[in-house]
Parts: structure tokens; C-alpha cells; sequence
């Protein structure tokens, strides 16, 4: 099996998350490094008692965390394990560059916390929210949103996931008159407003773009040793694109399931595993590849069976 790592991005947090893992000693202390350096306490934001995970400042670096002390703990258990190439959805990118070495994690995670809350504040600033649509007719949906925006709505398509499902976000009356209108004209099988900030990945986060430009020159990255494909750009980060690429990342629409494409025809995966919380990032991996092998680890339990079905094929 040759794998493709995906990293977990926004949305897919949970109460609870990795808190069984902290069992793990290096689990532990990449935690309590983490809370260190950000100054928050993450094992208390992960336990979500008190809803921390609503707010975008505390669930990025929670799940940027939690992803890498499970990427950490295969390379101790599994380190010959065949990595051929790395996607994280939107924030997951942080994890897989970090992950390949292009940040080391201290300086890593102080871009997370700064870019979650460059982000919330403009999600403070006005609302907007994103809604998801299942089984789009794309090129209908595309016409239908430039209408509504030369009409003055501000709607935008901000992630095309897979082929089964793009999301759009936008100012909250001008989405809902959009998704009424897709469901009219019987655009898509059925939407779904997501329980988000704010319109991530549109215009309505340019300030936080504009802050990530200035936070990002200050940043030391180094070239990837683990290709990691951009959601932006559909291609390679290398070491003199990422402070661009990051940049205009939050303001604009991802790629994930082209993303995904790129990994089995140039990487030559048959196998993805998804590291972090959920498993929404292997079933858009699935919908876009029926071939592909899909695994997961967001819990101990994943975790020790995996090890075991990898050293059991080891043995044989």
C-alpha cells in the first residue's frame, strides 16, 4: 500500500476529541506543548464542557493538536510506514506541513492561534455562514451565484469537496435566498446550512488575509519533505510559495477533491488515511475515487488496531 495522509480540517471537531489519547505519553506532551505555546488550555477545550469548541480561536489550534500527536505517534510505532504525499482540508494544510517538516510544530502552532484569531475576528465583524450542497448541478449552481451577485447578494462558492458535494457561504439572508432558489430550480438534492463561524474561504475573511500577509513574512518555513498538495493552487507547496499561498487561502474557494485526484496520479496512492477528528475527508476521498482505499485514525481504539493490522501484514 503506498498512502495518502489527509488531515482533518474546521467543522470536523467534536467533544471529547483525542482525549483518550492523552493515555499516550507522547500524545501527552505534544498537548501540554501546545497549551504552552499558545496559552491556552487545550485538554479542556478538547473536553468541550463549556462549548470552546464553537469559537474558531480555540477549535484550529485544538485540531491542528490533536492531528499532529497522531501523525507523532506513527512515525514512533510505524516509521517506515510509505507516506507518498500529504492534503489537509483548509487549516488540516497546517498539519501537513508541519507534519513535512516545512514548520517545525512550536512555530506552527503561534501561526495557528494567530490565524484563528485573525479569522474570528472577521467572523465577529458580520455574519455570514456557509451551507453545504449534496449532489450539485456545478455549472447551473455557478450561473445561479453570479446572477445573485450582479443582483448586489453576496454569495460565493467556497469549497468544491468532491463531486457529490460543493459548499457555498455568504451574508445569512443573502445564502438562505440562494438556497431557496437552488431548491426551486431543483439545483442539488438537498442543502444544509453548516454550524460555522462564518463564510470561510470568501471575500468575507480579506482582513484576515490581509493580517496573514503581514504575520507570514515572519515566518521561517523550509521545502516539505513529504509532497503536500495546496487546496488553493492544486499543486505543490514548495518553500518560496507557501507565505502566498497561505495567504490567499483564507479568502478563497479550496479544492479538495481535485486535490485528491493529484494524489493518486502523481503520487501513486491506492490507500488514504485521515488523521483527526471524523471521517468526512475519506468518504469525499471515496466519491471521488471508488478505488481508493480508505482508513482512519481519530481515537485510541483506531490507533491500536490500525498498528495491529499493519504489523500483522508486516509478519506474514
Amino acid at each position: 500500500m503506498y498512502y495518502g495522509i489527509l488531515f482533518s480540517g474546521q467543522g470536523a471537531q467534536r467533544s471529547g476529541m483525542g482525549v483518550e489519547l492523552m493515555a499516550d505519553s507522547l500524545f501527552s506532551r505534544i498537548v501540554s506543548w501546545a497549551s504552552d505555546v499558545c496559552e491556552l488550555d487545550l485538554l479542556k477545550i478538547m473536553k468541550n464542557e463549556h462549548n470552546e469548541l464553537n469559537k474558531t480561536v480555540y477549535v484550529q489550534p485544538a485540531i491542528v493538536t490533536v492531528s499532529y500527536g497522531i501523525y507523532r505517534m506513527l512515525k514512533r510505532d510505524l516509521p517506515q510506514l510509505p507516506i507518498k504525499g500529504m492534503i489537509g482540508l483548509s487549516l488540516g494544510e497546517y498539519a501537513a506541513l508541519i507534519a513535512s517538516n516545512s514548520l517545525s510544530f512550536e512555530e506552527g502552532i503561534k501561526l495557528v492561534a494567530d490565524r484563528a484569531r485573525f479569522m474570528q475576528q472577521d467572523a465577529d465583524r458580520e455574519i455570514s455562514t456557509l451551507a453545504a450542497v449534496l449532489d450539485p448541478q456545478l455549472q447551473e449552481i455557478k450561473e445561479l451565484i453570479t446572477a445573485q451577485q450582479e443582483n448586489g447578494q453576496r454569495v460565493y462558492i467556497a469549497n468544491y469537496n468532491s463531486p457529490r458535494q460543493i459548499v457555498v457561504g455568504g451574508a445569512l439572508t443573502d445564502l438562505k435566498a440562494t438556497l431557496k432558489k437552488m431548491e426551486e430550480d431543483k439545483l442539488a438534492k438537498r442543502t444544509i446550512l453548516l454550524k460555522v463561524n462564518g463564510a470561510f474561504h470568501t471575500p468575507f475573511f480579506n482582513g484576515a488575509r490581509q493580517q496573514m500577509h503581514n504575520r507570514l513574512q515572519t515566518v521561517d518555513f523550509h521545502e516539505p519533505q513529504i509532497e503536500v498538495i495546496s487546496n488553493t493552487t492544486n499543486s505543490l507547496f514548495h518553500c518560496e510559495n507557501l507565505p502566498g499561498i497561505l495567504e490567499k487561502q483564507l479568502a478563497v474557494p479550496t479544492h479538495f477533491g481535485a486535490n485528491v485526484k493529484e494524489l493518486v496520479k502523481y503520487a501513486k496512492i491506492d490507500t488514504t488515511l485521515e488523521i483527526g477528528p471524523g471521517k468526512t475527508l475519506s468518504r469525499f476521498a471515496h466519491q471521488v475515487d471508488r478505488h481508493l482505499n480508505t482508513q482512519h485514525i481519530e481515537n485510541l481504539v483506531d490507533y491500536e488496531n490500525f498498528i495491529k493490522e499493519q504489523k500483522d501484514g508486516t509478519d506474514r
